[in-house]
């Protein structure tokens, strides 16, 4: 080709046609519909930490709305007594109960399992649900907020997993556990020490037991949830949003949109029931693939304090 001979540029793309436009994941079935057959949990007695508020009681109301018999626990009884009612209005619902309990107290925990055990008997399925968070630089973690932290959300659940492990284990009976754990569990949580590192060990509690426990019959996952905005979302939660602008939630997931509550309570119920017996040691992620999105140009790092909206570290 000779140097003075014009080469016209290439012709601009055309515009997106309705086809091609993205518009995400489609939306899930309303509320009130089941994945899983009616009756599946009928007979069943499903324990649920942290299930007074929040995604604990949405995964509730799907285990109730399949029959269930629930045991909710949380450390506030004035939640519990409201969570109680809703959840026992659910089309299908068994019996409801609520226990008021701290999961870093191991005596508590067994009275809980003791309670239960008298009212409905021993739960079949455990949600390890109940957790502690909050933003925080690492360098102004101070000991009592690592200890709250990590001794709710590892030690409880270690608590909870290991009273329902040895009262199965002592009845010879099946069970099925639920922890619901993070995806900083993999990718490590920046203003998150406290809560990534708990993660993590919840994760490993998962593959751990999965294989000590199979051959008597229990089997534990983890759920990981995405954003699921609800009506009890922590003031951190609801202020890290607020900062981030009003594009926070739909625009900044690759599904184009948010999750809906009852999705994370069709994926526990999937996982606790009869149709995944011979899955257990698995984590499932439930967040619409947020969590293995890359940019293809970094964006500008931005230290923690600045998100956090604090100033210079003065030890």
């Amino acid at each position: 080709m000779k140097s003075h001979e014009h080469v016209p540029p290439p012709p601009p793309p055309p515009p997106p046609s309705a086809q091609s436009a993205p518009r995400g994941l489609p939306g899930p079935p309303p509320l009130g519909a089941a994945a899983l057959p009616a009756g599946t949990y009928a007979g069943q007695v499903v324990l649920v930490t942290g299930g007074g508020t929040g995604l604990g009681k949405a995964i509730a109301a799907e285990f109730a709305r399949l029959g269930a018999d629930l045991v909710i626990a949380s450390r506030r009884a004035d939640q519990l007594a409201a969570a109680r009612a809703e959840l026992a209005a659910v089309p299908g619902a068994g019996r409801v109960t609520a226990a008021v309990c701290d999961i870093r107290d191991p005596e508590r925990v067994a009275e809980v399992f003791d309670a239960a055990e008298a009212a409905l008997g021993l739960p079949d399925v455990l949600v390890n649900n109940a957790a502690a968070n909050f933003p925080c630089p690492a360098e102004d973690l101070s000991p009592n907020a690592w200890r709250a932290v990590v001794d709710i959300t590892l030690t409880g659940t270690w608590f909870m997993t290991r009273e329902f492990g040895r009262r199965h284990l002592a009845a010879a009976t099946p069970g099925s556990i639920v922890n619901i754990g993070a995806s900083y569990a993999w990718t490590g949580g920046p203003g998150f020490a406290h809560s990534a590192a708990a993660k993590a060990g919840v994760k490993n509690l998962v593959e751990t037991l999965a294989v000590e426990w199979g051959p008597y019959g229990i089997q534990i996952n983890g759920l990981v949830p995405g954003l699921f905005p609800h009506a009890d979302m922590t003031g951190d939660i609801q202020a890290g949003l607020d900062r981030a602008g009003p594009d926070a939630k739909d625009a900044r997931q690759p599904a184009l949109r948010v999750g809906r509550p009852r999705e994370l309570g069709w994926a526990a119920t999937f996982l606790a029931s009869p149709y995944a017996r011979f899955v257990t040691g698995h984590t499932l992620v439930v967040d619409g693939a947020n969590w293995q999105r890359r940019a293809l140009v970094n964006p500008e790092v931005v230290p923690v304090r600045e998100q956090l909206g604090r100033g210079p570290f003065e030890g």
